[in-house]
């Protein structure tokens, strides 16, 4: 499996110029661990990787914001739609879970897991693709706004599949955990 990107880590470190020892004291990983992520001879945990990129980010006298790392052009299905759809829109767009909106008002998001639970307890893939979104929906993502810290959104991320961006009450674009390794690698 092929990390994503987390090589340019020294990138950023170096640009910073900031040493490993540095690094790992700020952010509470072992020098260790990252001289091997550096290295590429390790795939590190989500949460190591969040703790490298807050302390990296932190020690940046201009912090990224959301804006800055959001994927625009947000695509969701209405509560109506069938969860086929849903299934469809996800493969489509490469993505493992979408918001869920009625009116145009964000209503819930939809994700594999759900889809992947209810066929784990026996349903029949045919009918439960006809059934509506609705029915099967979790609770909508969290909303911030595009000056959001990726702090803030790291530490909504560790509990939340995904965080919609909101401005105005417009849905500006969505964060994913790996829309937050991304921005490790685009420095």
């Amino acid at each position: 499996m092929k990390l994503p990107e987390i090589d340019s880590i020294e990138k950023l470190r170096k640009k910073k110029r900031m040493t490993q020892t540095e690094l790992a004291k700020i952010s509470g990983v072992s020098q260790s661990l990252i001289a091997r992520i550096e290295a590429r001879t390790v795939d590190p945990s989500y949460s190591k990787v969040v703790k490298l990129f807050n302390a990296l980010a932190n020690s940046e006298s201009e912090e990224i914001s959301a804006r800055e790392i959001m994927t625009k052009n947000v695509v969701g299905v209405e509560t109506r739609d069938t969860l086929g759809k849903a299934i469809d829109m996800m493969k489509k767009y490469k993505v493992s879970q979408i918001p869920v909106f009625e009116d145009n008002k964000v209503a819930g998001s939809m994700n594999e897991a759900v889809i992947m639970a209810q066929i784990a307890k026996g349903a029949n893939i045919k009918t439960l693709s006809q059934k509506n979104v609705g029915e099967y929906m979790d609770d909508p993502f969290p909303a911030l706004s595009p000056n959001t810290s990726i702090k803030t959104i790291s530490s909504l991320l560790e509990h939340n599949k995904a965080v919609l961006i909101i401005d105005k009450g417009m849905i500006e674009g969505i964060i994913t955990k790996a829309d937050l390794l991304k921005v490790v690698g685009s420095e």
